[in-house]
């Protein structure tokens, strides 16, 4: 005998009525409340406000009232902000708001927005929004044959993502990473539009599923969400830089990390043990191959317990810690939000008699199964919650770490949909909401409750987070890396793309696992992908656990060389690394750029993704190809110099440069100037802080100019935000017949401990023959640390040593006539 069940609706094939989507139908009213402009319309409206110069927020609602709530992706300083000098003016046809920077029109009839700057170029124009009655929304953006779009993060493919349809919705995604992939562990839905030299972005501020749709309209984009708010964020350019300056202003920059966090890292899934690690530690300092950090991945912990040491492979963690500091070595373990299930295990213990897991609706925690087992997973969108699970890293600060690495936090869980059932509930400091609506925000969350949990605990140090899943604005908190990649040369090419657009996304600090995770790897291709990596912002080598050894000497003495130097490399080139972290936290450019963000008016470098720049004046060609040993590289206009031949080169051309397996292509900006330190092992060794100052292409001849901004700090300790820190500015000045050379501290509280400074000018444009105020010195002399002047005569490279304590110093150098 059969019930009701038997005709239910799903057995039955019932053909689902067609979704009618609608729009918020013609506007009805303005009001004004404030600095905020609410237009109500027949079945919704939209509140408009500018929270910042050159930024405006148009947040829609179907039904109800406005809700002015943000995300925590924007900065807390910019939650509250609205810039108040807005001029409103009412047609009967439109209504158009106008500051200082902007102005925004709204058709009445159709709710068509248009954003232009005060010359009336159009910024962007949205020309339709829809909601679906299950609470999704699109809307319809112009795009024009001359579109270019970047940012949205973690995505693969090519940099310039027209073509290209995305999902945001961080996922665990083991294989494959291949361009038709749409969805990785970071969410950043926030595009830049170029076109025609003009450029803007759009930032979509809903931590649910989203869309972003530049592939199946031609002549339009969309941008989309399936719950939750249409929360937009218009930011203006008009170049590239200022979009991104802008909305990192929204979102937030990093903190500056700590130099040691920029050094060299080693990892591997896993160091099986105590022994292991230390014998790892030795042999990087045996081999005199620079390293600042060792990772530990989940075998370090008992039975996957996140807080504690697995006591018969690691039976003593702080006798191993204390050797391994004194190597100059860190340790950076892994921890994951999954908790096991366990009623003798405190962790899991505290967080049920605490309230401090996901749940159900009805009462009843979540568990999923992960590492562990069947675990459960604190709720990081409860303040409460999120500042108990920062402190229980006291664990590990007791032994003197002072780095995590956050892994499995999309979250990660072994099921069908690979995450949390959608249906979890979310506490939300009151503000209930499903996991659905709150996804991406997960891992960002967890990344923040761990980095404010360590400084807690860390007496006034800068600690290290690492992550793989984020959400804009996870740049305050974490710095990124790419995921489960493979030991495939795609995947290297795959990675300088992705990079660049995370940079342009406001994620300065990231990078791939150097050699690639899964699968195994070769001699060449480690040499290949370590050359390109030690110029990443991030720098880590990292594999699996079924795939052969890839440390720097698993291949034999002579790749262990190329290794060594590259790495070695990173570390002379440190004070300029450290620069550019700076340069990130102070205005949100990227430390390594794609040449469109340089050069935006050159169309051949608008999809360029396989060079890049360090900075604004150093270029960078990894080889991506097996058995190659010539690459084409474009030089963009200007001169460029050689940095291993020295050759001077015409830019505005490609040419084809020679890259045997020990050289990857790198040529120097001329009026470049890069400062350079010693070689050291690891980061924090303050035995010598001596600095050179490489000057590339410098002329006597009127016109010629060229400056470098040096800043330094502890690179420890949060002094700076006290103002101990010391910039340096140097500069160099053309006239007909002599260049003048000079330096000078504008900032002076942190002092180095230097004995001398030397500046050395590498493919002159002309012939020096004297130093005002310096003698003539010998090479020897100069190795005894004598101040003066030599002149090669071969290479025409100039070298000036001064003595390195005085606050500033000038020289007039004279050219040949």
């Amino acid at each position: 005998m059969e019930g009701s069940e038997a005709i239910r609706p799903d057995k039955l094939g019932a053909a689902a009525a067609p979704e009618a989507w609608k729009g918020i139908g013609a506007m009805t009213g303005v009001e004004r409340q404030g600095d905020v402009v609410i237009c109500k319309a027949e079945r919704g409206g939209a509140a408009v406000l500018f929270p910042a110069p050159g930024i405006f927020r148009i947040k829609f609602f179907f039904g109800g009232e406005a809700d002015l709530s943000s995300t925590i992706a924007i900065d807390p300083a910019y939650r509250q902000k609205t810039e108040s000098e807005i001029q409103v003016e009412e047609t009967e046809r439109s209504l158009t708001l106008r500051t200082s920077v902007m102005e925004v029109e709204l058709e009445k009839g159709s709710f068509m927005l248009t954003a232009r700057d005060l010359e009336g170029r159009v910024i962007t124009r949205q020309t339709s929004i829809a909601f679906d009655p299950r609470g999704g929304a699109r809307a319809v953006y112009d795009m024009s044959p001359e579109s270019h779009f970047y940012g949205l993060g973690e995505k693969s493919s090519f940099l310039d993502k027209r073509g290209e349809r995305y999902t945001n919705w961080n996922t665990d995604v083991y294989a494959p990473h291949m361009p038709e992939i749409e969805a990785l562990y970071q969410s950043i839905p926030f595009l830049i539009h170029m076109n025609g030299g003009e450029s803007c972005g759009l930032f979509l501020d809903n931590p649910g599923l989203t869309e972003v749709d530049m592939r199946s309209h031609g002549v339009a984009y969309t941008m989309s969400c399936a719950t939750g708010a249409y929360d937009l964020y218009v930011i203006a350019g008009p170049k590239l830089k200022d979009v991104v300056m802008r909305y990192t202003a929204l979102t937030g920059r990093i903190q500056l990390p700590p130099r040691w966090a920029l050094g060299y890292h080693q990892s591997r899934y896993s160091y099986m043990d105590q022994r292991e690690v230390l014998e790892l530690a030795r042999t990087f300092r045996e081999k005199q191959i620079p390293c600042d950090v060792i990772y530990l991945d989940i075998h370090y912990m008992d039975e996957y317990r996140v807080f504690t040491f697995d006591p018969v492979r690691f039976p003593d963690p702080e006798g191993m810690m204390k050797e391994l500091r004194k190597l100059g070595i860190r340790i950076v373990p892994i921890v994951d939000p999954g908790v096991k299930k366990d009623p003798k295990y405190r962790i899991y213990r505290e967080g049920v008699q605490q309230k401090h897991f996901c749940t159900k609706l009805e009462g009843e925690i979540y568990l999923g199964e992960v590492w562990p087992g069947t675990s459960a997973f604190p709720d990081f969108t409860d303040d409460r919650t999120a500042a108990w699970w920062g402190d229980q890293h006291d664990f590990y600060t007791s032994y003197g770490i002072e780095g995590i690495w956050n892994d499995m936090n999309e979250p990660a869980i072994f099921n069908e949909s690979k995450t949390m059932d959608l249906d979890v509930i979310h506490r939300n400091n009151g503000d209930m909401k499903t996991h659905e609506e709150l996804h991406n925000l997960y891992g960002m969350l967890m990344s923040k409750a761990t980095a404010e949990g360590l400084e807690r605990h860390m007496d006034n140090r800068r600690p290290f987070v690492l992550t793989r899943a984020g959400y804009a604005g996870i740049q305050r908190y974490a710095a990124v890396w790419t995921g489960d990649n493979r030991s495939f040369w795609e995947h290297m090419a795959l990675a300088m793309p992705m990079v660049l657009n995370m940079g342009l996304s406001g994620l300065p600090f990231s990078g791939p696992d150097i050699g690639g995770f899964a699968h195994h790897t070769s001699g060449e291709l480690l040499v290949r992908w370590t050359q390109m990596g030690v110029f990443f912002p991030y720098c880590r080598n990292h594999s699996s656990i079924d795939t052969i050894r890839q440390e720097p000497w698993s291949f034999g003495p002579a790749t262990e060389r190329i290794i060594r130097d590259y790495i070695g490399l990173r570390y002379r080139w440190m004070p300029h690394l450290y620069n550019l972290f700076q340069e990130a936290s102070a205005t949100g450019l990227p430390v390594i750029r794609p040449l469109v963000l340089e050069y935006p008016d050159d169309p051949k470098v608008t999809n360029l993704c396989d060079q890049f720049m360090l900075g604004d004046s150093v270029l960078v060609a990894p080889v991506y190809r097996p058995d190659t040993d010539h690459r084409a590289v474009y030089l963009p206009e200007g001169k460029w110099i050689d940095y291993w031949t020295g050759e001077e080169l015409e830019g505005g051309r490609h040419i084809l440069a020679e890259s045997p397996l020990e050289i990857m292509p790198m040529y120097m900006k001329a009026g470049a100037i890069l400062p350079e330190g010693p070689l050291k092992q690891h980061a924090d060794d303050q035995a010598d802080d001596a600095l050179t100052f490489h000057v590339y292409g410098a002329e006597a001849r009127e016109g010629f100019a060229a400056s470098y901004s040096l800043y330094e700090d502890d690179g420890v300790s949060f002094d700076y935000r006290r103002q101990q820190f010391s910039r340096m500015n140097v500069s160099l000045t053309g006239k007909e017949g002599v260049l003048e050379l000079s330096y000078a501290y504008a900032h002076r509280t942190y002092q180095a401990d230097r004995n001398r400074l030397v500046f050395k000018l590498h493919r002159p444009g002309f012939a020096a023959c004297s130093v005002e105020g310096l003698a003539s010195v010998t090479e020897e002399q100069l190795r005894q640390g004598a101040e003066g002047w030599l002149l090669d005569e071969a290479s025409g490279e100039l070298t000036i040593q001064a003595e390195g304590a005085s606050p500033s110093g000038t020289w007039i150098i004279s050219a040949v006539n």
